[in-house]
């Protein structure tokens, strides 16, 4: 009998220690709760129950790995406390009231693998260092009031698959470095304010399946380097003032399925030539 207690007790010290975040951890929530009208969500917490038993939270042992409160009616601004959550891998506050620029402490969290705080209503300009993120798979910021110019140091986040930053207030070129991003399957930007020429290093995206870039001031010939993106499915580039040859881009992505180009704007030209592309190339 004796023994038997001693295992059930064990078992039961094990039990709670699982689920017993960190002291900086539980603060960064409640901060986060608090920050955002948490009394207010759709889907509230208990700040009397263990962590464990909050909405929207997944655990890996004593460690918050995953967030994910969207379409939650967060309002507020994201304290920068947020960062002592340095195990966390996913944040997905999508669909929600946020507002405000983006904390800068945010940088520092480098477990993040997916960043999606779409459909809110932040501002200010993307951090300049968001290059810090570098096992971010997935970083998706649309449908804000994000201004200026994507930062260059996007291109140190090499692990990325998909990065849509469209429906904002971005302005200037699409920085080069996005060429080192060889794992991007999703590029889109569309409805900015961004301009220039399409940099012919995008031809180096050879995994890219999507790339819509519409709604935004980009001119110059279509490069001919696109014709290298085989993977491509949906190519979007209507409302700019590209020129070129539709036919020839068009017969030479088979696998194209959405396909949307200004035809009217077109002249009857070839693609850019490689030294055309070089003489535009920033």
């Amino acid at each position: 009998m004796k023994t038997l207690k001693i295992t059930l007790l064990f078992c039961l010290i094990s039990v709670l220690s699982y689920a017993n975040v960190s002291q900086d951890q539980k603060t960064a929530l409640v901060d986060l709760y608090t920050a955002t009208n948490g009394d207010s969500w759709n889907h509230s917490w208990d700040l009397k129950q263990p962590v464990s038993k909050w909405y929207g939270l997944t655990l890996e042992g004593d460690n918050v790995v995953g967030i994910n409160l969207s379409f939650n009616n967060l309002i507020g601004n994201l304290p920068e406390s947020i960062s002592n959550l340095t195990h966390l891998k996913v944040l997905n506050l999508s669909f929600n009231k946020l507002e405000g620029e983006l904390p800068v402490t945010i940088v520092s969290m480098i477990s993040l693998e997916e960043l999606k705080l779409f459909s809110n209503k932040f501002n200010g300009a993307i951090p300049s260092d968001i290059g810090a993120l570098t096992n971010l798979k997935s970083l998706e910021l649309f449908n804000n009031d994000f201004f200026g110019e994507i930062p260059s140091s996007i291109g140190n986040l090499t692990k990325l698959e998909s990065l849509i930053l469209s429906s904002n207030l971005l302005m200037g070129r699409l920085p080069s470095t996005i060429s080192k991003l060889k794992s991007l399957k999703v590029l889109s930007v569309f409805d900015n304010n961004l301009l220039g020429t399409i940099p012919k290093s995008i031809g180096e995206l050879t995994q890219l399946e999507e790339l819509v870039l519409s709604n935004n001031g980009f001119y110059g010939n279509l490069p001919g380097v696109l014709v290298e993106l085989k993977s491509l499915k949906t190519l979007l580039l209507s409302n700019n003032k590209f020129e070129g040859n539709y036919a020839v881009l068009k017969e030479q992505l088979p696998n194209i399925v959405d396909f949307d180009l200004d035809e009217s704007n077109l002249n009857e030209g070839v693609l850019a030539t490689l030294d055309d592309e070089e003489n535009d190339d920033d």
